[in-house]
Order: C-alpha cells, then sequence, then structure tokens
C-alpha cells in the first residue's frame, strides 16, 4: 500500500506531530511505501492567487477557469504539481490536523484550494441526460482511500447528536463528503481523539495502541457508504435525491449516506 499522509500543525512535539509520525512508522513496518506533506514544514502558500497560473492567468483573476487551463498545460506552480503527483501516487490518504474553530486549519484548507484545481479534482467526465460530470463516487482520484485523523480538544459529550457543537460526523461532512468523495475517494470512517487539551502524557500510549490497530486494519476497513451521484439514487439535473430512498425519520447529511 503506497500513503500519502498531509499534516497540518504548526508544533512538531505536539500530539498531531507524535501521530503523524506513528503512522509513519507502524506503516513502513508493516511494509508500506510512505510519503508526508507536513505543510508548516514546508511552509505550505495558503492562498490562491494569480501566481498560481502564471501566463494563464486572466485579469479579473478567474480561479476555476485560469486553474483548469494552467493544468491542462501543465504550467501549474511546481509545488502544487508536486502534490497532485503525491495524490495520484496514492492508494491511501492520511490527513492528520486538529479541528479548530470547526472546521480544518487554515494551511490544510489552502492545501485543498491550490491542489484540487479545476479539471484534476472537479470539472472531469460527461454532462449529459444522465450524468452531471464525473463526481462523487467517480473522478479522478476514484480508486483511493482517505481517512481523517482529528484531535478535537473539547469531550465527546460535546460533539454528539444532542451536544452544543453538534455530531462530529456534521462538522467533518464538508471534508469527508464535499472535498474527498466529490473527486472520487472512498472514505473511510474517521479517527478521532476528544478532550486533548486536558489528555496527559500518560494516555498517549492507549492513544498509539489504537491509531495503530486503525493503520493496520485500513485495507480492511468499511468506507462510509456515500451514495454516488449517477448511479440512480438522485434526479439529474436538479440532484435532488429520489424520493422514498431515505431511511425513516433521517434528514440533513444523513441522507446522503446509504442504509
Amino acid at each position: 500500500m503506497k500513503t500519502l499522509i498531509v499534516h497540518a500543525h504548526p508544533e512538531p512535539r505536539s500530539l498531531n506531530s507524535s501521530l503523524k509520525d506513528l503512522a509513519v512508522s507502524t506503516l513502513e513496518a508493516a511494509g508500506h511505501e510512505v510519503r508526508v506533506s507536513d505543510l508548516y514544514a514546508m511552509k505550505w502558500k495558503a492562498v490562491v492567487d494569480a501566481e498560481d497560473y502564471g501566463s494563464h492567468a486572466s485579469s479579473p483573476l478567474r480561479v476555476a477557469l485560469d486553474s483548469g487551463r494552467a493544468f491542462e498545460a501543465g504550467a501549474l506552480t511546481a509545488d502544487v504539481r508536486a502534490e497532485q503527483e503525491k495524490l495520484l501516487w496514492a492508494d491511501t490518504i492520511i490527513f492528520q490536523f486538529p479541528l479548530w474553530w470547526y472546521s480544518m486549519p487554515a494551511i490544510l484548507k489552502g492545501w485543498v484550494d491550490r491542489v484540487f484545481t479545476y479539471r484534476f479534482a472537479y470539472g472531469v467526465g460527461e454532462h449529459s441526460d444522465t450524468k452531471y460530470g464525473e463526481r462523487f463516487g467517480e473522478g479522478t482520484l476514484a480508486g483511493r482511500r482517505a481517512l481523517l485523523s482529528v484531535t478535537v480538544g473539547g469531550p465527546e459529550s460535546h460533539y454528539s447528536a444532542r451536544g452544543i457543537n453538534g455530531p462530529i460526523d456534521d462538522l467533518l461532512f464538508p471534508m469527508q463528503h464535499g472535498v474527498l468523495y466529490y473527486p472520487g475517494v472512498e472514505v473511510l470512517p474517521p479517527f478521532v481523539l476528544h478532550g486533548v487539551d486536558r489528555m496527559g502524557v500518560e494516555e498517549f500510549p492507549e492513544v498509539a495502541k489504537a491509531w495503530e490497530e486503525r493503520l493496520l486494519t485500513l485495507e480492511s476497513t468499511e468506507p462510509i457508504a456515500f451514495r454516488r451521484q449517477n448511479f440512480g439514487d438522485y434526479e439529474i439535473p436538479s440532484l435532488h435525491l429520489k424520493e422514498g430512498l431515505e431511511p425513516a425519520g433521517r434528514t440533513g447529511f444523513g441522507l446522503h449516506v446509504r442504509g
């Protein structure tokens, strides 16, 4: 298995960095190839601008169309091309990050904004009466798996169905369904550590054991059963879920998960 780890934490001695290092050692010991994109160590440029597209940037700048032209011409900046090549190389992608303000750190969002360009991660495939592009189960990154490994400061009860912060699955839905499943990646259930702000060093061995177990079962874990866009569950072109497919009482993001 070839695994890309995209790591987003500024402190090399943090829990997130320890989990990243443990993932590298565990997977390599099991015979897997591993590459790491440590975004803070790389001093990753987190903002999209005209420099990303060189001579293919228009005025005024149109990010989607300009990024697509630059991608097709092989003219994206070297750092972006390198990350796209890593994604195409990988069988599995692990995202290691803390949940900050109900989302991923800005540097990781910037990685997505710059790397997931038009004609690479979206804007691919045919648009017809029966298909609406290759996305949500199809696309450039189909055949790959991804796992979010997320640390959360607050206790688990705060991120439950009745918790004040909302269910953790809802908070992660934009990244799991919108960023990863959109270009075809199968998304595994996340590895979430709650209450890390009060976690002591003495608790790390138990955390490490649970993380190692998840890592060694990546290939056998069933992905989240997100509905595929072009395979009968949605009306086209409205992309509304067809009546009667939802389980009784289910609403919101859960409508887009089978079963």
